[in-house]
């Protein structure tokens, strides 16, 4: 079966009703499936809707490079699927909501050319370093260099709930490290990388990481539930060996990386263009220049990204106060919808002619609101024309599960992706 991408774009929608998982690209487990292909109305207009599991929902099945965690990430399937489909080798690949970087780091192993923008300084953070990824050796032989356990001020705020005394010492003398080394200009590859990794580890709920048994490390709680957190379970913050953590992480992000894949990182790291701007503001890009965009916006105020983040930003030397005022997180539709149209019409800018657009949204407000049916019209109304809607159903993850929520009861059980292209 030939991809859109060999196709016509017209063909799309024959693409997607014909689609079976079992005959698509080898990437994808062998499963089977018959597309369910109807319309919907929004806005007095239909619009195609193609359901089916168009990649499957197999536990950690991307490349390790990914997982690093953060809140409300789409898993890589999702824009592989896409890039695979709707790109070529040395197309420009951007993503304006990056987040953890998923699209640009899966783009990059694919050979793409690669941009992306975040509000979240955070998401930078926890991007860049991964287009131009370190070995083992290198980030042993620097963790060698910093004085974990020297003598060391006491912390501006007060973190012993999630820290033994031992392993705050360690983390505030890698913190120190890290400002001095970016504050003198000396900041390289290696300190991004272990800057990175840090980051990601600071909470968690197992010996992987920095603190005491708490949340998902996708989010940290404030200080005052982590106390009661270690009042309910009678617990204390063990020691734990900070660099021991970081080298673990390192060699379990790079295990599944090959030579050749280190090649298109790097190639792709030459010409990356990461933002930390307004999505509807993207003066560096150039008109008509990105081929594909896949992207999943904030939705409303369904995760409160601040104060998710509170504690990287502190390691960071970040302001998350004013981090939270800057992203697009709100309760009303119709600021949200203001917002959305404003990024789209940036976004007719930036793809070029033939281009195309894979907009990521989901249930919100336990289902009620399928937020696909306010991106379509949105999207013409920017210029775009909508070739159909996507939808991708699946079974929770054991995250998903883990928080309480059941399948088909609330909360995003699909991907629901608006398909643009741009005439």
């Amino acid at each position: 079966m030939l991809s859109p991408a060999q196709h016509e774009a017209a063909d799309i929608i024959s693409y997607l009703r014909e689609f079976n998982l079992s005959s698509a690209p080898s990437l994808f487990e062998p499963q089977s499936g018959v597309t369910i292909h109807d319309r919907v109305v929004a806005e007095g207009r239909q619009y195609d809707r193609f359901i089916n599991e168009f990649w499957p929902a197999r536990q950690r099945g991307g490349h390790s490079l990914h997982e690093i965690s953060y809140r409300a990430c789409f898993k890589a399937e999702l824009p592989r699927f896409f890039i695979e489909l709707l790109s070529h080798p040395h197309d420009l690949i951007y993503d304006p909501f990056m987040g953890r970087g998923t699209t640009i780091i899966e783009a990059a192993l694919l050979g793409r050319r690669v941009a992306g923008n975040d509000a979240n300084p955070l998401s930078r953070i926890l991007a860049l370093p991964r287009l131009s990824p370190p070995t083992e050796e290198e980030v042993r032989a620097r963790l060698e260099e910093i004085p974990f356990n020297a003598t060391c001020p006491e912390p501006d705020i007060d973190l012993f709930m999630f820290y033994s005394p031992a392993t705050l010492r360690q983390i505030l003398n890698l913190r120190e490290w890290l400002r001095r080394r970016r504050d003198e200009g000396t900041e390289d590859a290696v300190d991004r990388w272990i800057r990175m990794v840090a980051t990601n580890r600071l909470t968690g709920h197992s010996s992987g990481f920095f603190s005491v048994y708490t949340l998902p490390p996708n989010q940290a709680v404030s200080p005052e539930r982590q106390k009661r957190i270690n009042e309910q379970r009678n617990q204390r913050p063990p020691d734990r060996d900070v660099p021991v953590i970081i080298l673990k992480k390192t060699r379990s992000l790079l295990r599944k990386l090959t030579r050749e894949e280190r090649k298109r990182l790097r190639r792709a790291a030459e010409s990356a263009l990461l933002l930390t701007s307004d999505a509807a503001s993207t003066p560096e890009i150039a008109d008509d220049s990105v081929a594909l965009v896949v992207t999943s916006p904030p939705f409303l105020n369904t995760v409160q990204y601040a104060a998710d983040n509170w504690l990287r930003c502190w390691f960071n030397h970040l302001d998350a106060e004013r981090i939270g005022a800057r992203l697009t997180v709100t309760a009303s539709l119709e600021q949200w919808r203001n917002a959305m149209l404003a990024v789209l019409r940036e976004l007719f800018r930036v793809v070029r002619s033939g281009g195309w657009v894979a907009f990521e949204v989901g249930e919100v407000r336990g289902g009620s609101l399928n937020l696909d049916e306010v991106i379509a019209p949105l999207g013409e109304r920017a210029g775009f024309t909508c070739r159909g809607i996507v939808i991708n159903q699946q079974n929770f993850t054991k995250t998903a599960n883990c928080w309480g929520v059941a399948n088909n009861r609330k909360g995003t059980n699909t991907n629901r992706i608006v398909l643009l292209e741009k005439p």
